[in-house]
């Protein structure tokens, strides 16, 4: 499993690291995804959820 992220989509809304803060945190600036591990090892499952729950679908799990 792989993690892709676009910040460009992101609407900071900070589902992704409440989810998961292991796999994603927020840019301190605006808030943006940033995606601390493009494998989520051990998270698939908060991973998956994650991008479920992204507003702006800024996250794309690819199996």
């Amino acid at each position: 499993m792989r993690i892709e992220v676009d910040p460009d989509r992101c609407a900071a809304s900070g589902m992704c690291a409440l989810t998961d803060p292991d796999v994603f945190d927020q840019d301190e600036v605006d808030g943006t995804v940033v995606l601390l591990d493009p494998t989520a090892v051990g998270h698939e499952r908060e991973a998956r959820e994650a991008a479920h729950l992204c507003p702006a679908g800024a996250i794309t799990v690819i199996e």
